[in-house]
């Protein structure tokens, strides 16, 4: 549902529920931090995000609040908010170099001592959205935090480190922890009973009477214009399950740039329209036509030889309209349908962006989860190392959103209050420096953790253009193209690559070694 409302519903479920604080999750992030900061307003509780600051604004991230006092039969109980540095990397409308980021250690220890010992709290509760890991390393440094009440890890569990209880209650509201205090003059006992939510409780009828108008909401969505595209998508399945297309072109580019990866790989079967969506108006009806599934889509760091199979897996099936057959972006490569599966992919013709395909290398590949478990085929992925969950990843209709607001925010039809909003090309950093060269024959520069999609590249060698900003409008015209991404290997395509490859070698390429996590970055080779 929030695909059409963009969450707005959540608001009186919230209130509904008698919440009385909450800490910014990532994925309250989704469709901006307008979106989140206006649906905010409408609760009838504070929001926490106690140790990100907006550089922006010089505020705390969405006009999150520091911490909460409230008082509970007669004792002060003090909250405060934090999240871990790894939680920016989940946030796909705000990049982390916008935002500055506290370590959640120094100001939960610095905000749980002011709480104690300048307001005269009695108990401090830390709100968390970190994985279990972190909440323990919180646990164990800070003593003047009382309780941990966690989310991000979607799972039901606690456990008591350094004194006090961690406490994580699940997802999805199927279940909740009642969580008892008794103060007495030996200490705080705590005593916690998990919840299940099943089919013994009745139903909430003003609540489903609340919901049942976001049906009319839905339906009067898919009419709403959402993007214009300058050219006609093709998705047939004649042409997206046997060859590259420009709707699938158009998708992978946005799954690159959403989670700032270094190439991209989605099954066709994914595109369930079969039709051609002539240049004009794209409405919601016309996405979801195309992507009629909630898909997640998952990072994953895959070997050079991982990306080489699970491309062997894609065309293994062709001719036959087999949705395993791949769309991509960020990777170029060739096949020969003569030989059998599983030789049909010359590795001398696979490229990550400009570069030759390195068997031994890391890459940061996003796709959907289906793939990821080794679905359609894919069973070379399910054991790959996860960088981004799909709980902590956008949906793929909602990066597809965020794109064309992107657009329209960087070509000034909207107006937002903040400037964040999702990249248009794929940089790890959007604001890393580029410096073309003016002559191709000469080295170009490119900072580690920089990673474009093809079609930016080739844009980026075309033009000689200098600046980000230019190629973000380049992709804002919405025009994508069939371009040579997925080649039938003929003799005479062999023997365009060859050349290729002898006029455009690596080592025009210079990489300049900055101090960045690779897990944030594009390539990673150990």
């Amino acid at each position: 549902m929030s695909t059409f409302t963009k969450g707005e519903q959540m608001v009186p479920v919230l209130n509904c529920c008698g919440v009385d604080c909450a800490v910014y999750g990532n994925h309250d992030f989704d469709f901006g931090v307008d979106n989140l900061i206006d649906f905010a307003k409408q609760t009838k509780f504070p929001w926490l995000i106690s140790n990100v600051v907006d550089n922006e604004t010089g505020k705390l991230l969405a006009d999150g609040e520091e911490y909460q006092i409230m008082e509970r039969s007669g004792k002060k109980i003090g909250l405060i908010g934090l999240v871990e540095e790894e939680w920016l990397e989940t946030l796909a409308t705000i990049d982390p170099s916008e935002v500055d980021y506290k370590d959640f250690v120094t100001e939960g220890r610095r905000l749980a001592h002011f709480l104690k010992y300048k307001n005269g709290v009695d108990y401090v509760i830390a709100l968390t959205h970190m994985r279990m890991p972190n909440d323990c390393r919180l646990a164990a440094n800070v003593d003047e935090i009382d309780l941990i009440l966690g989310g991000h890890d979607h799972v039901y569990e606690f456990k008591k480190v350094n004194g006090k209880y961690i406490v994580k209650s699940g997802t999805d509201f199927r279940q909740f922890s009642h969580i008892t205090l008794t103060f007495s003059s030996s200490g705080v006992s705590v005593s916690i009973k998990e919840v299940g939510v099943t089919s013994q409780y009745e139903e909430d009828k003003e609540l489903k009477e609340l919901l049942s108008k976001y049906k009319d909401v839905v339906q009067g969505k898919m009419e709403e214009v959402i993007a214009h595209f300058s050219v006609d998508l093709d998705g047939r399945f004649c042409s997206i399950r046997t060859s590259e297309s420009n709707l699938g072109n158009f998708i992978c580019d946005v799954m690159l740039s959403a989670t700032h990866s270094d190439l991209a790989i989605l099954n066709s079967g994914t595109l369930r329209s079969d039709r051609i969506h002539p240049r004009g108006p794209f409405k919601m009806r016309d996405l979801v036509t195309i992507l009629p599934m909630m898909d997640s889509l998952v990072v994953l760091n895959a070997t050079g030889e991982q990306i080489l199979k699970a491309l062997e897996n894609g065309v293994s099936q062709y001719p036959k309209l087999e949705g395993r057959f791949p769309q991509v972006s960020g990777v170029s490569f060739a096949f020969d349908p003569k030989k059998p599966p599983g030789e049909r992919v010359d590795a001398r013709y696979v490229k990550i962006g400009d570069e030759p395909l390195d068997l031994k290398q890391k890459y940061r590949l996003v796709t959907k989860g289906y793939l990821a478990q080794g679905k359609d085929g894919y069973d070379v992925l399910k054991n790959s190392e996860v960088l981004m969950s799909e709980d902590e990843s956008p949906e793929l209709c909602t990066a597809i959103q965020n794109h064309f607001q992107a657009i329209k925010i960087l070509t000034g039809v909207s107006h937002p209050h903040t400037h964040h909003r999702q990249s248009l090309v794929c940089l790890s950093r959007r604001h890393s420096l580029v410096r073309l060269s003016g002559d191709i024959t000469q080295r170009m520069q490119l900072k580690r953790g920089m990673s474009l999609d093809a079609a930016g590249r080739r844009f980026l060698f075309r033009q000689r253009q200098t600046s980000l900003e230019d190629v973000e409008h380049e992709v804002a015209k919405l025009e994508p193209k069939v371009e040579g991404r997925i080649l039938l290997l003929t003799g005479e395509v062999e023997k365009t690559l060859l050349q290729e490859s002898e006029s455009h070698p690596h080592a025009l390429v210079e990489e300049v070694i900055e101090e960045e996590p690779s897990s944030s970055g594009s390539f990673d080779r150990n």
